[in-house]
């Protein structure tokens, strides 16, 4: 213990004393972690894909690609496993926050016990700072109440500029800064663009810290909302991939490949695995399914190419302030390529999620539109299937379609063999371990008297110095939704097992059920593609990696098995439940989507005005956008409702304006046999209008959306109105009351909504 401190009277009779602060290694790294979301195995230009990235490229040339990086194969367990250094289970991230469940490994909130990369690091003198999709908040604590504890300023970053949800608009993003919702700074017809915008805000955060504090160092952790879906790009973008996709998936994943093979990206003698039977042979598609098609993934190539160029804003930053060759920087993604825009590709994802995917002469009649405001476009699976060439599957998959994604490091003179291909197996938990590694920092046995969990992350660094380093991770299991995997010792199980989603069970071939799965086995150590299944020449090879993998399931927590639809019954609840009714009043920010009375068994939404002499418009309320949501305004002083359902939208009208003075106006919906959208003025009926459907929004928990009064921003719901078209009358107030308080959608589509929010 320290001699007690001398404190007289006076100055000159006490002994000061000065408290410390924490200060890294003089060699730690900054650190610069870019997550992408949903960009395959063959999906950036250094990776084989053919189309342009090429800051991404120069980074991959100044440093060392990992071609067998592996991922939880969905957003939020990445993340977290990327953030905790721990398997995604054993941290409670199990599934998506949007489903999250109340069993150990599925609850979705990152434990205490468990403390982040920034927490670590700003606890050993680095500053921290996160730009972009978050997703490790659960979806009932996106509020204005928080709780803020699981937010990135909870969790270890000391700032923060980004959304919180699964996905977002890129035009019109729900925006959050530090731990208050936002406005985007521009409108999508000012030119805004949410991959600019999140690269800006890198780049001033570091330039801030840098100018403050230059002698020490930062982790930046920069999270894009591309090449997730909706895939929306300025249009001179897309225009410059005009006709490249004309050949089809087939030509394009062979292409790949080849390129893969030419650049020693993968072994040669690899072998590309065989189109599915799901996946249609491009050259039996209609003329004018290949132009739709082909037009899907100009706009995704183009989506990619654009995020690159802003990458490249942030990485001549880093050269220009001359801090480039003392950083750390680390490029993957998050799972492999999604095939969540179903067989056909749609307009609106969030309906796909549903099994609502348009037909193809709809598709064609709006096929200017994708990539742009009106759109919330998915490519069509085919090109997810060869985004991840030469592997099998996709996305939520153990497959290693889902699982293996692109890294690219670089890190100046501290690597060997700069342009080099690594062969390494690692996993994303190794990422954490690296890190700390190489800023000098040993994991912490406790923080703020918390007692830390086992770390099951191990450093790349041995790597990072010796092409021929050990493989230091021999075992390592892998679970999403019931789809099973393992490695171990060169040798990887996986069974078929097909979960009951995206209405994949009505196309793939596999086992729906966990009693009838079949494990297949390869020989990774020769079989770099898995695509020669030796399940029944080594059947104690499949016994074994069977039993390891309830092994490590049971001591990750990975059990009960995710189940579709039985999890339903056990979603986890928030802080309190949402109430029956509840009053709003203008000036505010968005209420989140989850905080609202429940609107399922119907609700009124009751707004309290005064209408000048003149007449007045504008919103009342509004929710979502036009790819989902609803708004409750005044055209032309005649009270209007639009509900933009996720396969078309219903608009009732009043005849006759408002007169001036107060009045009480009502929207109201009423389900039942014959659902109905009621307009009501002090009580009488004033127009009517057939709802048919669920008005249910999966799109708005995934984007964290919230409810405007008095105003609207971004993209309207209708295209009645521009926004904000602020009410130009007195608002009071509005009123929502749950006409069924608790009432929600059917299990089996909230379920289905639920796990599309990655």
């Amino acid at each position: 213990m320290d001699d007690a401190q001398r404190i007289g009277s006076r100055v000159a009779d006490s002994e000061p004393r000065f408290i410390g602060y924490p200060a890294a290694d003089p060699d730690a790294p900054n650190v610069l972690m870019i997550v992408l979301d949903d960009v395959g195995f063959a999906q950036l230009g250094c990776f084989g894909a053919g189309f342009d990235t090429p800051h991404v490229d120069r980074l991959a040339a100044a440093g060392l690609r990992y071609n067998r990086f592996h991922v939880t194969s969905v957003c939020s367990s990445t993340r977290a496993a990327l953030l905790t250094g721990r398997n995604h289970h054993a941290v409670g991230m199990g599934v998506t926050e949007e489903a999250a469940l109340g069993f150990p490994g599925y609850h979705g909130r990152i434990p205490r016990s468990a403390a982040s990369l920034a927490r670590v690091l700003k606890d050993s003198g680095y500053n921290t700072m996160a730009v972009g999709k978050w997703h490790l908040t659960p979806k009932t604590e996106y509020s204005a109440a928080g709780p803020f504890e699981r937010w990135p300023l909870g969790m270890g970053f000391e700032r923060y500029y980004g959304f919180l949800g699964a996905e977002t608009n890129q035009w019109a993003p729900e925006l959050v800064r530090d731990n208050t919702h936002i406005e985007p700074p521009r409108t999508p017809e000012e030119g805004y663009h949410l991959t600019e915008d999140l690269v800006d805000q890198a780049i001033r955060m570091i330039q801030d810290q840098q100018q403050a504090a230059s002698r020490k160092p930062f982790f930046c952790y920069l999270a894009t909302g591309a090449a997730h879906a909706p895939h929306q790009v300025p249009a001179e973008w897309i225009e410059r991939y005009a006709g490249q996709f004309d050949d089809g998936w087939d030509a394009w994943r062979q292409r790949a490949y080849d390129r893969q093979v030419a650049e020693g990206i993968i072994p040669a003698g690899t072998e590309l695995t065989e189109r599915p039977p799901w996946v249609p042979d491009w050259d039996t598609l209609s003329t004018e399914e290949r132009r739709l098609f082909a037009r899907y993934m100009e706009v995704f190539a183009a989506f990619m190419t654009h995020t690159d160029h802003h990458l490249g804003r942030l990485f001549d930053f880093l050269e220009q302030q001359g801090v480039a060759d003392d950083t750390l920087v680390m490029v993957l993604s998050d799972n492999g390529a999604s095939a969540e825009g179903g067989p056909t590709g749609t307009l609106n994802e969030a309906a796909g999620w549903l099994g609502l995917n348009e037909e193809i002469d709809t598709a064609l009649e709006q096929i200017d539109d994708i990539g742009g405001h009106r759109a919330n476009n998915h490519y069509p699976y085919g090109w997810a299937w060869a985004g991840n060439a030469p592997l099998r599957l996709w996305k939520r998959y153990a497959w290693l379609g889902g699982v293996r994604t692109p890294l690219v490091v670089r890190w100046g003179d501290r690597l060997a063999g700069r342009g080099d291909v690594r062969p390494q197996f690692c996993h994303a938990v190794d990422v954490y371990a690296t890190v700390l590694d190489a800023a000098g920092i040993a994991p912490p046995e406790t923080v703020d008297g918390v007692t830390q969990q086992p770390v099951d992350g191990r450093s790349l660094l041995p790597s990072f110095r010796d092409a021929a380093a050990a493989e230091h991770r021999d075992l390592q299991y892998f679970e999403l939704m019931g789809s099973r995997g393992i490695y171990h010792d060169g040798w990887k199980a996986v069974t078929d097992h097909v979960p009951n989603q995206f209405g994949e069970r009505d196309r793939l071939v596999g086992s729906f059920d966990f009693d009838t799965d079949r494990w297949s086995l390869f020989h990774l150590a020769g079989d770099f593609s898995e695509s020669r299944d030796v399940a029944d020449q080594h059947p104690d090879v499949v016994r074994r990696l069977e039993e390891l993998w309830w092994s490590e399931a049971g001591r990750n927590n990975v059990l009960p098995l995710f189940e579709f639809p039985a999890s339903m019954a056990h979603m986890h609840p928030g802080e309190f439940p949402v109430p029956a009714s509840a009053i709003y009043r203008p000036g505010g920010g968005p209420v989140q989507e989850s905080q609202l009375p429940a609107v399922m068994g119907g609700f009124v939404l009751a707004a309290e005005i005064e209408v000048p002499a003149g007449g007045a418009e504008g919103v009342l309320a509004a929710l979502g956008d036009r790819h989902g949501g609803w708004a409750f305004y005044l055209l032309d002083g005649r009270p209007t409702a639009v509900f933009a359902l996720l396969d078309g939208a219903i608009r009732v009208a009043a005849d006759d304006a408002v007169p001036p003075g107060r009045h009480r106006v009502e929207l109201r919906y009423e389900p039942g046999r014959e659902p109905r959208a009621v307009l009501a003025v002090d009580g009488v009926g004033v127009a009517e209008a057939p709802l048919p459907g669920m008005l249910f929004f999966p799109n708005l928990s995934t984007a964290g959306a919230g409810l405007l009064v008095g105003r609207d921003r971004g993209i309207a719901v209708s295209d009645d109105y521009r926004p904000p078209y602020a009410f130009t009358g007195t608002l009071d107030r509005v009123e929502l009351r749950s006409g069924r308080p608790g009432a929600g959608p059917e299990q089996s589509t909230e379920l289905r909504a639920a796990l599309s929010g990655d």
